[in-house]
């Protein structure tokens, strides 16, 4: 792919998922990463995004371990998580769509004689995504979207009369919905570094006793169907962030020195100076002071 084409990771988690986004994108090639992870890739028509499709299956574990292996290896401008989940507001409805305002990971906690003494950990949407989000959505026909919170665990709630459930509404009081996966994706792209992540959940069931039977009527189908739509105006809606003067993209400041400041006062082409950081990677500018000696 060439480095003037800024590219958008897609990930989902269902075979369901994944078809509902890849029938919305064009032609795409299959690309095999270096550990076997496979994703399909093409042009988003009508966009400067080349988009890369990925279906990495279940569970916040193992998204975490792919997201991070698949930014590692492509280097995107942007991730996004589109997928299903349940409802956990009264004025939800089949096929609505949440779109992650925050992620909460809602395990996390102490137990005592007491109960529960939760620990919670929460991870923003991108503040440009959850814009370019707010923007498409105004425009977006046939949709009905909340941007609102999104709890995350590894279970597939379908008891509203359930511990869990009354945890989440206790203490995750905002959450919209809940799935598997976003905690996932979302830390990945956090530790990466600088980098645009949203989640993007359609509502298949009500998180209750009748999930089975939602399921059966096509409740995924239609779910998955309406994120991915959500998902790829969002990403015609988003700008790629500003290439270079030359019209390349800026590459990350590596640093070769080390490990501490073993600047060499040596001129850049562009008249600056350089300094060398052993076993760094930086995106994004340093700011830094060069003392020379007589």
């Amino acid at each position: 792919m060439p480095e003037t084409e800024p590219l958008a990771v897609v990930l989902t988690a269902l075979p369901v998922e994944y078809d509902a986004v890849r029938a919305l994108l064009g032609s795409l090639d299959e690309v095999v990463l270096d550990d076997g992870t496979r994703l399909e890739q093409g042009r988003l028509s009508g966009t400067d995004w080349t988009v890369a499709l990925a279906e990495l299956g279940e569970g916040a574990l193992t998204t975490a371990a792919l997201t991070t292996r698949v930014v590692a290896e492509l280097a995107p401008e942007c991730l996004l998580f589109v997928g299903v989940a349940g409802g956990l507001k009264d004025d939800l409805r089949l096929g609505d769509v949440v779109v992650g305002t925050k992620v909460y990971a809602v395990h996390g906690g102490k137990q005592t004689a007491g109960g529960l003494l939760a620990r919670p950990e929460v991870w923003h949407g991108s503040h440009r995504l959850v814009q370019a989000a707010r923007s498409a959505l105004r425009d977006l026909d046939g949709v009905r979207a909340h941007r609102k919170p999104i709890a995350c665990g590894d279970v597939v709630l379908a008891d509203e009369r359930s511990a869990l459930r009354e945890h989440i509404r206790r203490t995750y009081n905002d959450a919209y919905a809940i799935e598997m996966e976003g905690s996932g994706a979302s830390h990945a792209a956090h530790l990466c570094g600088r980098l645009d992540a949203l989640v993007v959940r359609g509502i298949s069931d009500l998180a209750d006793a009748g999930k089975g039977a939602a399921d059966a009527e096509g409740s995924q189908e239609l779910a998955a169907g309406q994120a991915a739509k959500v998902a790829v105006a969002v990403l015609r809606k988003h700008d790629p962030r500003p290439r270079s003067t030359s019209g390349t993209r800026q590459e990350p400041r590596r640093g070769t020195g080390a490990g501490t400041d073993s600047g060499t006062g040596t001129g850049t082409g562009s008249g600056g100076d350089t300094i060398n950081f052993q076993g760094g990677t930086y995106y994004g500018p340093v700011v830094g002071k060069i003392t020379r000696r007589d």
